[in-house]
């Protein structure tokens, strides 16, 4: 189960969602193209419609376009709060899904103590 976890900066919140390389090889096949779909199921079980983009040359700095702004606002997310995906595996059928996880970041007194799921 391949998957990956990130407090949102403000560009996460206003533009893209910046996604590390390494969960690349967790997403369905680019086949040669600079962008793909894929759905991700959140907490309560709505599906979410993403893509995934990298540069077509030199560095791939894959991101997360189509489908991340309408997430973001209905999850109400800021900067500060964290998302995770992860990739699962359906051991009887061998399907592949995706999960999304929001968690707000819980402050008391300026101080993060930790994240509550949303």
């Amino acid at each position: 189960m391949a998957s990956f976890s990130k407090i949102l900066s403000k560009t996460d919140i206003k533009k893209r969602l910046t996604v590390p390389i390494k969960f690349l090889k967790s997403l369905p096949s680019f086949d040669g193209g600079h962008a793909i779909k894929f759905e991700a199921r959140d907490e309560g079980g709505e599906a979410w419609a993403f893509q995934c983009s990298v540069r077509r040359r030199g560095h791939p700095k894959p991101v997360l376009t189509r489908g991340w702004k309408a997430f973001i606002n209905s999850k109400k997310l800021k900067t500060g709060d964290k998302v995770s995906f992860i990739k699962c595996k359906n051991r009887a059928t061998a399907k592949t899904s995706y999960r999304v996880r929001a968690e707000k970041e819980i402050k008391i007194f300026g101080a993060i103590i930790g994240y509550v799921p949303l």
